[in-house]
C-alpha cells in the first residue's frame, strides 16, 4: 500500500514515496521482495528518485536471489548482512549516478530505502529487514507492538563510505594531524569527499505464527510511535483471526492522525 498523504493532496505534488513488490524464482527456492523509498522532501525530483531507487533495488536482488535464498535457508546471517550491504550500496550508487547524468544535485535526487525479503520456503522462518533512512520496521505479537527497527547504535562495523574519518592521534597519543587553521586545497588526483551517507540498518526476524510484521515509510512510523491510540486502534484490527482484506488494509493504513500528513507506504506480512 503506498498512498499520498494529505500535504501532498492539498499541494497538488506527487506522491514521494514508491513501492516495489517483486518475486524471484520458482517454488521452494523462490524469493519474495518487498522495496520501498522515500525520496527527498521538497524537491522536484523526489517521485522519480524513489521509483529509481526501487528499480536498482530489485534488479540488484533479482540477479543474486539464489545465493540469497541459500544463505537464508542455511541462517548465514552475516553472509547476508554484507551482501545485502553491498548490493544497497550498488543500487544508491547508480541513483547518485543517474542525479550527474541528469545535471542534478545527488543530495536532492535521493532516497531512503527500506526492504523487506521473505522466502517461499514454508520451512525457512526467517524475514530479512534491510536499508537506510528513516522509517519503521514493527511487529504484532500477542495484540502487543514491538518496535524492532534497527537504531543506529546497534550497527556494527566498517562505516559506509563517506561516514566517519581516521583518528587525529595515536592510541598513545601522538598527534597524526596538526590544524594550523590554513585550508587545504582539493588534489587534483582525489575525488571532491561526499556528505556523510545513511548508515545501513538489517535485521532478521523469526516468524511464529500468528505474528504480523509491519514495514512501513516514515509517514505511517511517525504517527505509529508518537500516538498509542493509533497503534492500539491497528493492533485491534489486525489481531483478529482472519488478516483483512486489501480494501480493509488500505483503509486501516490511511487512518487520519492529526498533525501527520506525510505520504504513507506500507507493506504488512500475517505468519500463518
Amino acid at each position: 500500500m503506498s498512498v499520498r498523504g494529505d500535504s501532498a493532496r492539498y499541494r497538488g505534488e506527487p506522491r514521494r514515496d514508491s513501492l516495489l513488490t517483486a518475486r524471484f524464482g520458482t517454488g521452494e527456492q523462490a524469493l519474495l521482495l518487498v522495496a520501498m523509498a522515500t525520496g527527498t522532501r521538497a524537491t522536484p525530483g523526489a517521485h522519480r528518485a524513489a521509483a529509481e531507487a526501487c528499480h536498482w533495488i530489485g534488479r540488484a536482488v533479482g540477479r543474486s536471489h539464489a545465493r540469497l535464498v541459500e544463505d537464508l535457508r542455511a541462517g548465514r546471517r552475516g553472509d547476508l548482512k554484507s551482501g545485502l550491504h553491498r548490493l544497497t550500496d550498488r543500487s544508491l550508487g547508480k541513483l547518485r549516478a543517474s542525479a550527474a547524468e541528469q545535471g542534478v544535485d545527488p543530495e536532492e535526487y535521493a532516497a531512503g530505502l527500506r526492504c523487506l525479503l521473505l522466502p517461499a520456503d514454508p520451512e525457512c522462518r526467517t524475514r530479512v529487514f534491510f536499508g537506510v533512512g528513516p522509517g519503521g520496521l514493527f511487529r504484532l505479537r500477542d495484540g502487543e507492538w514491538q518496535d524492532i527497527e534497527p537504531q543506529v547504535a546497534e550497527i556494527k562495523g566498517e562505516p559506509v563510505v563517506g561516514f566517519g574519518s581516521p583518528p587525529s592521534e595515536t592510541p598513545d597519543g601522538d598527534r597524526l594531524t596538526m590544524d594550523l587553521g590554513i585550508p587545504t586545497p582539493p588534489s587534483p588526483y582525489e575525488p571532491a569527499p561526499e556528505p556523510p551517507r545513511e548508515p545501513f540498518r538489517f535485521r532478521t526476524s523469526v516468524a511464529r505464527p500468528g505474528d504480523t510484521l509491519l514495514v512501513c515509510s516514515g509517514g505511517l512510523a511517525d504517527p505509529l510511535r508518537g500516538e498509542p491510540e493509533l497503534g492500539d486502534y491497528l493492533a485491534e484490527r489486525w489481531s483478529r483471526p482472519e488478516p483483512p482484506g486489501l480494501a480493509a488494509f488500505l483503509a486501516d493504513s490511511q487512518v487520519r492522525v492529526k498533525g501527520y500528513a506525510d505520504d504513507r507506504t506500507a507493506a504488512a506480512v500475517w505468519e500463518a
